[in-house]
């Protein structure tokens, strides 16, 4: 069983039961004591292998806890810490409930020993954090939480299909490193970077997010793409795929987040952007590029929550989060404006703020290993950044032409969580070695060295300039970004179409004839037309032509009446795979 070790999990899953039989300050209370009490689990939890447990002849491992996994739970259970601070004031037990069994994914996946566990908490994440969309409770919110169930139903079926051949071909879960060898490896690995919106998987997240609940956002932007990451960094470091798509990333987040009017969508994009920052480290796989994805992982939850609490806090505030309907709120949330700015230093890197000690170890990754195309446009990146967040939104929502918007700054516990995210970006700024001792490998990067810091004051100078050149061209205008969820979206119609008025007739009329007819005499007649069809197309062409060793499909129905199809079970999967396919896209 678990012995005397105490899974941070069963805090946030245990604790979600009695969560609706508080009321009032005992339930704020209560909201706050299970993340605290979760952050010291963590906090004194010992280097070690914990929770085997059989079931039904299967070892599940639920906790593995070393350096790698530890940094990550370390800033997963802090999150909930601020992320609860800021819910206090929701009355909804439901959204309440979802985000503790999110965290409790989350952590579930970080800790776990087997990729059978890893995959019951990762559907787990899934399934709660939808409800966080749903909880907005508006058509746009509905729509887009159906398609952010879907999309990551798919990507749970490119892992299970991974997990499955994996064990096939060693008959080991054990969650480790997976040489980039075979099928199994790359689908465990698209798998996860669905979950961390690698383009072109990635357009859910922009989809999703600013459809979220104020509260809902603050949890969605810290935990599904970063336990991506863990997972990337723990099983599939070294890819070289991934450091193409990482940079694709970087690049990819802070061009469409320039284009965007809404802040929260812009955000989501730099989500993308900064997460690509991760999967690059992640794809070369060294010890300081690791320690980077780490600290940016780390870095980024906080800075990118805090800005997230900046623009949901202007939505609570105002109804809307549409730059081009906003303007002038520096006289009535001058609160909120000091925050959101120390998030926006933070994510462009600026000195003395965490992502100037986080973001460059992963650039310097890139350096040591002589790759300068991943410099530059790594670089390039950063810029676009403090472009768009630290400039755009500030600018455009505080300073920009009044709207006689009556706002104010949010409740005090709303502030409270700003507050301290705020001052963890300016302490690990500050401060660097508070992180650098918490990563897998010993650290021997300085960030503030003459050089860097007059890099990066150069490039955010120059930046600044641009943006006061295009400032007409970067305000906000009610517009649509194209981006590749336009194809499932008008793939589904197409789909649709077919469904109701080809698949559905045919449907109906083989029902019709299999009551009259009867299975006996459909066999029979399919078990003729397979035959024919094996002769022509299969022992022709496939056979003896290209594959060879394809069974007959009058075979597989031979083999279903005598029920000796195990050798089959392949074409089954396949089929099944096909299908759900289909669904996922509908």
């Amino acid at each position: 069983m678990f012995d005397t070790w105490i899974h941070p999990s069963l805090i946030f899953l245990l604790g979600s039961f009695l969560t609706p039989l508080f009321k009032g300050r005992a339930k704020q209370g209560y909201l706050l004591l299970l993340p605290v009490l979760a952050f010291l689990d963590v906090y004194f939890m010992p280097h070690g292998v914990y929770g085997k447990v059989e079931i039904l002849n299967w070892t599940m491992t639920f906790g593995v806890a070393d350096r790698l996994s530890h940094v990550f739970a370390y800033i997963f259970t802090l999150m909930a810490i601020i992320g609860f601070l800021f819910g206090l004031h929701v009355k909804s037990d439901g959204e309440h409930i979802a985000a503790l069994w999110y965290v409790g994914g989350s952590l579930g996946v970080t800790f776990a020993g087997d990729f059978l566990t890893l995959f019951v908490f990762w559907e787990m994440m899934a399934f709660s954090s939808v409800f966080l969309i749903w909880f907005r409770r508006t058509p746009s919110s509905s729509a887009a939480g159906f398609r952010y169930i879907l999309v990551h139903t798919f990507g749970g079926l490119l892992l299970l299909a991974g997990i499955l051949i994996l064990y096939q071909e060693t008959g080991d879960l054990t969650i480790r490193h997976l040489q980039p060898n075979g099928l199994a490896p790359y689908l465990i690995m698209c798998g996860f970077i669905l979950n961390a919106a690698v383009p072109p998987l990635g357009a859910w997240l922009p989809d999703a997010y600013p459809m979220a609940t104020v509260t809902g956002a603050v949890f969605m932007c810290c935990y599904t793409t970063k336990t991506a990451v863990y997972a990337l960094a723990r099983v599939c470091a070294g890819y070289e795929i991934l450091t193409i798509l990482g940079v694709i990333m970087a690049m990819y987040g802070v061009m469409y987040a320039v284009l965007q009017n809404d802040t929260r969508k812009l955000l989501a994009y730099h989500i993308i952007s900064q997460v690509g920052y991760m999967v690059a480290g992640c794809g070369l796989g060294t010890e300081i590029a690791i320690n980077g994805v780490c600290a940016h992982a780390f870095a980024h939850i906080l800075y990118k929550a805090l800005l997230f609490m900046g623009t949901g806090s202007v939505l609570y505030a105002t109804g809307t989060a549409k730059i081009s309907r906003l303007g002038g709120l520096w006289r009535t949330m001058p609160n909120t404006l000091i925050f959101t700015l120390i998030g926006g230093m933070s994510i462009s890197a600026f000195p003395l703020f965490s992502g100037f000690v986080s973001k460059s170890m992963v650039i310097a990754a890139y350096g040591e290993k002589h790759i300068v195309w991943g410099v530059i446009f790594l670089t390039m990146a950063s810029a676009g950044t403090y472009l768009s967040t630290t400039l755009k939104i500030p600018y455009f929502v505080w300073f920009g032409k009044d709207q006689k918007i009556k706002a104010q700054d949010p409740p005090l516990n709303m502030q409270a969580a700003m507050f301290v995210a705020s001052f963890f970006c300016i302490f690990i700024g500050c401060y660097p070695e508070y992180l650098y001792n918490m990563l897998p490998y010993p650290v021997h990067f300085h960030p503030y060295t003459t050089y860097h810091i007059w890099e990066t004051v150069q490039i955010l100078l120059f930046t600044q300039v641009g943006f006061f050149l295009m400032i007409k061209i970067l305000k906000g205008k009610e517009a649509i970004s194209l981006d590749t969820d336009w194809f499932y979206r008008k793939g589904a119609r197409i789909f649709m179409a077919m469904a109701n008025r080809v698949v559905a007739p045919v449907d109906s009329g083989w029902a019709e004839v299999y009551r009259l007819v009867g299975l006996r005499w459909i066999m029979i007649k399919v078990g003729r037309a397979t035959d024919w069809f094996d002769r022509v197309i299969i022992d022709t062409i496939l056979d003896k032509g290209i594959a060879g060793g394809i069974c007959s499909l009058s075979d597989i129905l031979r083999r279903v009446q005598t029920g000796n199809i195990q050798q089959y079970i392949g074409t089954a999967i396949v089929a099944v795979f096909c299908v759900l396919f289909a669904y996922v896209l509908f």
